[in-house]
């Protein structure tokens, strides 16, 4: 067992040196770290690491939170609408594009492989577990302030890059299986990283005056958030509509 399983994801000292996260996002990894660790052990994770999930699992997936990363940017879309800012408007705006053009470019690549044409990716129907995660999200993005908006997606972008970075770590040929690795690749990339780094920071600037009733209810959020992504690994796993 790798030393991130040992220990929840936030009590590793290598890992927080990396993440350097500041004092609302120190608060946000603490309280849901019991939640990460599940991630880590995750069968439909660890299978990714070994090189032995089921294709038709990840083709579920795939698609899946192809459909999701829509509703990712348009939480992002609706940052652009909140912030205060000309630099945060900028940051929200440009995250919309790198969703779609980016992120999404490693969903295309094995949509390809997979065999998965544009036309059953545009059909593919949101599952419960999916809608009412990016439903969540969207209303937060509705109601609230870019600070609980950078929280909700700071859940799901950084759990990737702890869950890809303790696949490899459990496994440092991951990153080179035949099928598989071009996902490890993706979130333990130096790009994606720094993408993370900016949302932190982000994060940070936007909330560095919140009352401690403010930073309770971004715990809430964040934690739901990840309750979410756990449930969404749930759903993967067991092809759940």
């Amino acid at each position: 067992m790798n030393a991130l399983r040992q220990k929840s994801p936030l009590e590793n000292a290598a890992l927080l040196e990396e993440i350097r996260p500041g004092r609302t996002t120190s608060r946000l990894l603490a309280a849901s770290a019991e939640i990460w660790a599940e991630y880590l052990r995750h069968p439909f994770v660890q299978g990714i690491g070994s090189g032995d999930l089921d294709q038709e699992k990840f083709r579920f997936y795939m698609l899946q939170d192809y459909v999701y990363l829509f509703d990712y940017a348009r939480v992002f879309a609706l940052g652009t609408a909140k912030a205060k800012d000309g630099e945060d408007m900028r940051y929200f705006a440009q995250a919309v594009k790198e969703t779609l053009d980016g992120e999404m470019e490693i969903h295309r690549a094995y949509m390809k492989r997979l065999g998965i044409t544009p036309e059953e990716a545009e059909r593919t129907v949101p599952s419960l577990d999916n809608l009412s995660y990016t439903s969540y999200m969207i209303r937060i993005a509705y109601e609230e302030g870019a600070g609980e908006i950078a929280a909700a997606i700071l859940s799901c972008a950084l759990s990737y890059e702890v869950i890809a970075k303790d696949i490899l770590h459990s496994n440092p040929q991951a990153d080179r299986h035949p099928f598989y690795g071009e996902w490890v690749q993706g979130y333990t990339s130096e790009g994606y990283h720094d993408g993370n780094q900016d949302l932190i920071a982000l994060t940070e600037k936007l909330t560095k005056d919140y009352t401690e009733e403010q930073l309770q209810h971004l715990e809430e959020i964040f934690v739901n958030c990840s309750r979410y992504e756990s449930l969404f690994w749930d759903m993967a796993w067991e092809m759940r509509l």
